[in-house]
């Protein structure tokens, strides 16, 4: 067996009750979750997730242009609520 060490991380209390709860039901407790994550980027040879600034991908951006073209066309019928909407899709 490898040898182990121990080290210390500072977090939000929060982040770390919700945390403990989330990998309690996946069955582990927040060691093992943070050994997983270590193992992962070791394997990705970084993260093992994208890390980003949240920049919009290409197709999140043209469906948020076309989203305001249809607001802003006169042309296309809106609704005010949404039983309104469901009437019209069943005719």
């Amino acid at each position: 067996m490898a040898a182990t060490t121990n080290f210390s991380v500072r977090m939000d209390s929060d982040i770390k009750r919700q945390c403990e709860a989330l990998y309690n039901e996946l069955g582990m407790n927040l060691t093992t979750a943070i050994n997983v994550f270590l193992r992962q980027s070791l394997r990705a040879g970084g993260f093992p997730f994208e890390v980003t600034l949240g920049t919009p991908s290409a197709s999140f951006v043209s469906a948020m242009l076309e989203a305001e073209r249809i607001a802003k066309d006169p042309s296309i019928k809106g609704y005010d609520d949404v039983e309104e909407a469901l009437m019209e899709l069943k005719q």
